[in-house]
């Protein structure tokens, strides 16, 4: 078994990934600013040095669209050459960071770079969207009387438990690379995933498509966020609201 660092460890995607490591025999070491055992702040590195020591995988989820990924991945980076154990270093990206000119997707390309070119051991997994974004983008929308959201533009959203499953399986001290892409089973519009879950969630909000314009809209109208080649996910949206439902009581 080995000793693997998860940053992220305790969103979305680092939660069950960590939970799935530790399942399977490994010693885990979630990485937070606020952890009793390994603080660290990856926008300084301070504390990464005795996390990282004696650890032979590390998987980066932690990520922040307000900024600040590159200079993490580049203390991460430092951090693992130090350490001198560190085999893998996992990294989840997104399917279409390399075109989509999105703010966003381009910071992810720019740590995939980052990590490429490191001479570290790497691994890199892009997926596209969780189910649990689309949930988050239309509830935010859902705040207006009327729910408007970007027309054309498909999604093909994917079980974030899929995910950390496939992690898990990458997380060995053998790199391998850029792997296959996953996708989600289903690609819809924006608008009738929106739909599926106005109604699953009891509202009776009219969504509107909305048309945009520049480069970003046009390359996510054309598509290049998915992966239809590679739906390779089984759980679908429907199955997610009836958890979520169930959940919630």
């Amino acid at each position: 078994m080995s000793t693997i660092v998860v940053t992220g460890g305790t969103g979305t995607l680092g939660t069950p990934l960590a939970a799935r490591l530790r399942e399977a025999g490994h010693e885990v070491r979630v990485l937070s600013r606020h952890s009793e055992h390994y603080p660290v702040d990856l926008r300084d590195g301070r504390g990464l040095d005795a996390a990282l020591a004696g650890a032979e995988v590390l998987v980066h989820c932690a990520s922040s669209p307000r900024g600040g990924d590159e200079e993490a991945a580049r203390h991460l980076i430092g951090a693992a050459r130090r350490a001198g154990t560190v085999r893998n270093l996992v990294y989840i990206s997104i399917v279409g960071v390399d075109v989509v000119p999105f703010g966003y997707y381009r910071t992810k390309l720019a740590v995939e770079r980052l990590l490429e070119g490191s001479g570290l051991g790497v691994t890199i997994l892009r997926t596209t969207q969780f189910h649990d974004l689309v949930a988050q983008v239309v509830t935010t929308a859902a705040k207006l009387p009327v729910v408007l959201l970007p027309r054309g533009v498909r999604v093909q959203p994917i079980a974030v438990g899929e995910v950390a499953d496939r992690l898990a399986e990458l997380a060995t001290p053998r790199p391998s690379g850029r792997v296959p892409d996953m996708g989600g089973p289903e690609v819809r519009p924006l608008t009738d995933w929106a739909r599926t879950y106005l109604a699953a969630t009891g509202s009776r909000r009219p969504v509107v498509g909305v048309p945009l314009a520049g480069r970003t809209y046009a390359a996510f109208v054309r598509g290049g966020h998915l992966a239809p080649a590679r739906a390779v996910g089984r759980g679908t949206f429907a199955q997610f609201l009836d958890r979520r439902t169930a959940a919630r009581g």
